[in-house]
């Protein structure tokens, strides 16, 4: 879609997405969309077919086929789900490659008694311009940039061709704010520059936990209470007896 996008040298953009869902059980799914607009298929009409995903869905991804748009473009996505936050890393990785814009991206998951804390660490940063999204060995076949001649003579930036936007949607009340995003908010949101600035992904919600969530709670903690109290009773009462039958044997042994 990249390269199409190069090749019609106008007003074509394709809009990358990726989007990095976590549940409070520390599993999830991440989701990569990518959106070619209805220029580009008037430049390359045959570019659903074009595609190929073999690679992709024999490491467990999930495709929805490539479908028409409702302003005319092409739209493709891949899914994978994870069970763990290590996975959730593990998969980052594997689809940003060496050259990829996903720096050093990290997802932990935190659990305490009081609460679920998530945190996402790493940076976005897109360097080489549209290379950052080509493959490295596709790169090394052709010596260089796919059409850069042709993008240099229009002068476009790579910003005029693509968007690259990282979501992350973790549990609880966010502590950092991203770009776009208001506090309290639940998704986090950033969009990469890709003149090579970058963007820091520090950042942690937080999801309390111990609330009861049932009438069966508020029971539980009154039969506590009326425990505890019943305890102190029996204690007290033992002590009177034991100083009544204290007081009764001293007036007995007294002449």
């Amino acid at each position: 879609m990249l390269v199409a996008a190069a090749l019609a040298l106008t007003a074509c953009k394709v809009d990358a997405t990726v989007d990095v869902a976590v549940k409070a059980d520390g599993t999830g799914v991440i989701t990569l969309t990518a959106v070619a607009d209805a220029d580009v298929l008037a430049q390359a009409s045959g570019l659903a077919d074009d595609l190929r995903f073999d690679d992709a869905i024999a490491a467990g991804w999930v495709l929805t086929p490539p479908a028409a748009t409702g302003e005319g473009g092409l739209q493709v996505i891949l899914t994978h789900d994870f069970s763990t936050v290590e996975e959730a890393t593990a998969l980052l990785q594997s689809i940003n490659g060496t050259r990829g814009p996903l720096h050093d991206v990290v997802l932990t998951r935190t659990v305490t008694t009081d609460a679920i804390t998530t945190s996402l660490a790493g940076t976005l940063r897109v360097d080489g311009g549209i290379d950052a999204f080509a493959d490295p060995d596709v790169l090394s076949a052709i010596g260089g940039s796919p059409y850069a001649d042709n993008i240099a003579a229009t002068g476009l930036r790579p910003a005029d061709v693509v968007t690259f936007t990282f979501t992350a949607d973790i549990p609880g009340q966010s502590t950092t704010l991203a770009t776009g995003t208001a506090a309290g908010e639940q998704s986090l949101t950033w969009s990469v520059p890709l003149d090579g600035t970058p963007a820091d992904l520090t950042s942690s919600s937080v999801l309390a936990q111990g609330t009861p969530s049932s009438i069966w709670g508020t029971v539980s903690t009154v039969a506590l209470i009326v425990f505890v109290a019943w305890c102190v009773l029996a204690v007290a009462f033992i002590a009177y007896v034991a100083r009544a039958r204290k007081r009764r044997a001293q007036r007995r042994t007294t002449p």
